[in-house]
């Protein structure tokens, strides 16, 4: 398989606001990230909340600078500033679609700007186009014309989907995508993600805590603790044999693994079961 995103030896550091005595402090917060994923592969980040997943996210977007290490993307070395096609080649959908949009902004007028930025369709086609949009990301043709005011947040979440794929990217990163939804929502948007990326051939890399969830929608996932990969593998072997003991700790910390009939995720605060999740990886359930 062609390798889509290459990260080598990354590492991001962040100053320390209010240092002692003047000096400059810095805070590692990747430290030696190496990451290979495959064109078409859905790949997998976990760990626990401030391990580095979502700063590695930023790192391949271009959110993020590292302060040494390189970033190919599908075999070019970025560079800073990057080109706009390289720009394209990558999105993300963010974790919480109401701060993620413009709340004075229609839809289509979100749409509409990135489209024409990026020359993805203008004049006639652009039309086209928005309703493309619209049907890929099971909306009706009417939220065109909504605030996202007016959407539930499974539906701003679908309009931020259809807002990361309207320049056409191949590669869309789905960071904590979901965690922001209620439960619902969540199981469908997890299989709106999983079958945008079987219909358009994406690259889908999945961040979560969720570990039920990358069983269920990734083909490899990495481990991350303390701004480092501890631990690669495709997903069920993963899961099945963990090489490292942290890995195992994570995996222990949820309930009823390993179910045959799938695997069901931790209670939510409420006493709500997140959604069960197929043993055959294909479809989410409630």
């Amino acid at each position: 398989m062609t390798t889509e995103i290459a990260l080598d030896d990354i590492v991001v550091e962040y100053p320390v606001p209010g240092a002692k005595g003047g000096r400059r402090e810095l805070r590692r917060a990747l430290d030696g990230i190496t990451l290979h994923i495959e064109q078409g592969e859905s790949f997998g980040l976990v760990g626990e909340s401030g391990c580095g997943k979502s700063t590695t996210a930023n790192v391949i977007i271009g959110l993020a600078t590292p302060s040494s290490g390189s970033v190919a993307i599908d075999g070019e070395i970025v560079s800073t500033p990057r080109r706009p096609a390289l720009q394209q080649h990558v999105q993300m959908v963010f974790q919480d679609p109401a701060s993620s949009l413009n709340p004075r902004l229609r839809v289509r007028s979100v749409l509409r700007e990135l489209i024409e930025h990026h020359h993805v369709a203008s004049g006639t086609e652009l039309k086209g186009r928005l309703n493309e949009l619209m049907d890929m990301v099971g909306l009706p043709r009417r939220v065109l014309d909504a605030l996202p005011r007016d959407l539930s947040g499974g539906q701003r979440q679908r309009v931020a989907i259809a807002r990361a794929l309207a320049v056409e990217p191949r590669v869309l990163i789905a960071d904590e995508a979901v965690s922001a939804l209620d439960v619902s929502a969540q199981a469908k948007v997890i299989n709106l993600l999983a079958d945008l990326k079987d219909d358009l051939g994406l690259t889908l890399i999945f961040i979560s805590h969720d570990l039920s969830v990358v069983r269920a929608l990734c083909d490899r996932a990495a481990v991350m603790h303390a701004g480092r990969v501890i631990e690669v593998a495709q997903t069920e072997v993963l899961f099945s044999s963990p090489q490292q003991e942290y890995t195992r700790r994570l995996l222990r910390a949820i309930p009823a693994f390993g179910s045959s009939h799938g695997v069901p995720a931790a209670p939510t605060p409420h006493g709500q079961q997140l959604p069960r999740v197929s043993a055959d990886r294909e479809r989410i359930s409630l």
